[in-house]
């Protein structure tokens, strides 16, 4: 038996809520997002946290998992039962994902300035938003524009819009000028 403590954090999404470990549940760079329950096939604490009616989605990466829940009840009616379930799960020392090592296929037209885009965020915007629960992943640049995945808590935050187009087009605009426009994929 391990002896993990959790405790929460806010983040500018009202339907999630952080549940941050005291121990690594991943390794560095990788990170799963589970939007339903059937996408969770590698994590059985995802499977077992769809089981309560109310959660929506599960994201999980370093020493966190990310929880969002339904609009029909609030946080303080059930944060503690999350709360507790987790640690009892991480308590037996169950793996919280199993890995399997794929390689991600970047499709984009000039690798130069894929790596300007990917430094930028690694940088300035990846600290930001894990600190708030949640994920941005550079998936492709093409002909001006900027395509990313935004996860965890990002995924249908109300302020995610004004983010990507507020904070993160103009950075990327301001340090490299091919770059048009920055597009989220599947907000």
């Amino acid at each position: 038996m391990n002896n993990v403590s959790i405790y929460l954090e806010a983040n500018p999404n009202p339907n999630s809520l952080k549940f941050v470990a005291n121990k690594m549940l991943l390794k560095d760079k990788i990170i799963r997002d589970y939007p339903d329950a059937d996408s969770a096939t590698d994590s059985e604490i995802a499977k077992k946290l769809f089981d309560f009616d109310y959660v929506e989605r599960v994201f999980i990466m370093s020493n966190f998992i990310t929880i969002t829940k339904n609009n029909q009840v609030h946080w303080d009616a059930i944060k503690l039962e999350l709360k507790n379930f987790i640690k009892k799960y991480l308590d037996e020392g169950k793996p919280v994902v199993e890995i399997n090592h794929k390689k991600e296929n970047i499709k984009s037209s000039n690798k130069e300035i894929d790596n300007k885009i990917i430094e930028i965020l690694d940088e300035y915007i990846k600290p930001a938003v894990e600190q708030d629960g949640g994920a941005i992943q550079f998936e492709s640049f093409n002909k001006g524009v900027v395509k990313v995945s935004l996860q965890g808590a990002c995924s249908g935050c109300p302020s995610s819009m004004i983010t990507l187009k507020g904070g993160i087009e103009k950075l990327l605009k301001r340090f490299i000028p091919e770059v048009n426009e920055v597009v989220a994929e599947g907000v």
